[in-house]
């Protein structure tokens, strides 16, 4: 457990809730396994029907810490996904159902973790942004097979090679968000639409839920993104990109091949 998320059972509802806004809710490792126990326990646990992720905060989450990603640069190989980050393989297979409510602005895996939620809500005032290319990595979580499956092809690149923010409209226009509400009813929202999935006939939902995915299929694409991730954090492009992000300045891969 961290007290940088908190967790919650309240109705039938699991509600976790990032709780690091001093940091934007970057994602630490501690943060992660949290997230992977308590979303993996859910789906053995009757009185919980649907969970709900959260932040507190003027930001869904910066993404991932840049210590995990120091790390993961210095390790022998690529770890598998089980290793690398739990959280990932939870929300492959999780059964319960998901709800994000999505405050301010979601980068990395605030973006790619949407993928795996079965409703969205974002804040009118929220901003998603997948800067994989620009930091010299590529899209984890599955992302690379799921958000083409969402949005598209040539969408799908823009946003991961481009990484340019799209805002709560496109969001909701391209598929990634159910509705976008004011900053300051996105909460009750929230939990008025997990309450309604939680008010369903339970195996029902579950049974949908997982004939929607394919959970083998999700966890051999995390396999083959992490390998690809952990070689890119070793390359002499994600430290340029790392050095220019720390001085504050494009990167220059100009002298790449």
């Amino acid at each position: 457990m961290t007290e940088h998320v908190l967790v919650e059972r309240s109705d039938k509802l699991l509600i976790l809730t990032l709780n690091r806004p001093d940091k934007k809710n970057a994602l630490t490792r501690a943060m992660y396994q949290t997230l992977a126990t308590e979303i993996a326990a859910a789906d053995t646990d009757p009185t919980v029907r649907c969970i709900l992720l959260l932040a507190n905060g003027d930001m869904f989450t910066a993404g991932n810490d840049l210590s995990d990603f120091a790390a993961l640069g210095q390790a022998g190989a690529a770890p598998a996904p089980t290793d690398a980050n739990p959280f990932l393989v939870a929300l492959a297979r999780a059964r319960t159902p998901i709800v994000a409510a999505v405050n301010g602005r979601a980068v990395g895996i605030g973006v790619t973790m949407l993928l795996h939620c079965d409703m969205v809500l974002v804040s009118e005032d929220a901003l998603l942004t997948a800067p994989f290319v620009n930091l010299a990595l590529v899209p984890e979580a599955a992302s690379s097979l799921l958000m083409p499956l969402r949005i598209g092809h040539v969408r799908a690149f823009e946003m991961f090679v481009l990484g340019e923010p799209i805002n709560a409209e496109k969001a909701v226009n391209w598929g990634l968000a159910n509705r976008a509400v004011a900053a300051a009813e996105l909460r009750a929202a929230a939990v008025a639409t997990a309450t309604a999935i939680a008010t369903r006939a339970p195996a029902a939902v579950v049974c949908t839920k997982s004939l929607m995915r394919e959970e083998a299929v999700l966890l051999a694409r995390m396999t083959q993104e992490s390998v690809h991730f952990v070689r890119q954090l070793k390359s002499a492009e994600f430290k340029e990109a790392f050095t220019a992000f720390s001085e504050r300045r494009a990167p220059d891969f100009s002298k790449f091949e």
